[in-house]
Order: structure tokens, then C-alpha cells, then sequence
């Protein structure tokens, strides 16, 4: 079972989940393909870069697989290319952009949270009571 989740990169949603069973992240490659690309669709890049690579012979292609995640679009659940973190740092490595060195610090943070929030569970409904509060401060604001 995932626990699906959307993180900020630079202010990029990337669509996220943890996987219970394997205790490990898995993130949207489109996602992150658009965050780091900036191209006007993540998906037409991937699935291009994905071309390439099984031309090349690369088993990373083969390696991911695909998890239900909710459309920022439609908010209904769609099956989504995921990658752990380190087949995303072997993707990461096959797209020239200036941002891949900011997003694997990011991805080394998300990773770091969520082994604090198991050591320490207390971690995770503090995190969930400052996001509530801040969610609160925003309507108030409006």
C-alpha cells in the first residue's frame, strides 16, 4: 500500500509515495522530468528520454514501474511512472539541466524526514499540526 504525497521542489509539486512494504519513496518521473526540464509537458520529455534510453539498452527503463497517483488535473488516480531515489538520480544524470544538483540535496532531504519521522513518530504529527495551523493562517489571511 502507498501513502501518496505532494512535495515541493522550488516550488514544482512532485507527486510522491512511500511505499510501506519496501520502506522507500517513489516520485512521479514526470514530475520531476518538468521540474527539472521546464519544458512545457514533462510527459512528451520522458516519454522520449525513455525511448532513447531502451534504445540505448539501459535497463533503467525497465527497473521502473508504475503506482496510482492523482492527477494535479482531474484528481482522479492514474497509473504514473515511479522511480526510487536511485534510479531517479540515474534518470537525473540523463537530462542536462542546471537544477539536478539542487533537486538531489532535495531528494536527499525528503529521504533524511522520513527516517527522522520513524526513529521518532512524534516528528510526523508536529509536521501535520504546523501544516494545519499554516493552512488556517492562509483562509484567515484571504
Amino acid at each position: 500500500m502507498a501513502n501518496d504525497k505532494v512535495q515541493l521542489f522550488e516550488d514544482q509539486p512532485i507527486r510522491t509515495a512511500w511505499v510501506e512494504d519496501e520502506e522507500e519513496w517513489y516520485f512521479s518521473v514526470v514530475d520531476v522530468v518538468q521540474a527539472l526540464t521546464e519544458s512545457a509537458d514533462g510527459r512528451k520529455y520522458w516519454n522520449k528520454l525513455k525511448q532513447r534510453l531502451k534504445e540505448e539498452g539501459s535497463q533503467l527503463v525497465t527497473n521502473c514501474h508504475q503506482l496510482k497517483m492523482r492527477s494535479p488535473k482531474d484528481g482522479k488516480r492514474y497509473s504514473t511512472d515511479v522511480a526510487n531515489a536511485e534510479q531517479l538520480l540515474r534518470i537525473i544524470q540523463s537530462i542536462p539541466s542546471q537544477k539536478a544538483e539542487p533537486f538531489k540535496m532535495w531528494l536527499a532531504q525528503v529521504d533524511r524526514e522520513r527516517i527522522e519521522e520513524v526513529i521518532d513518530p512524534e516528528l510526523t504529527t508536529d509536521k501535520k499540526t504546523y501544516n494545519a495551523q499554516c493552512k488556517v493562517m492562509i483562509v484567515i489571511k484571504k
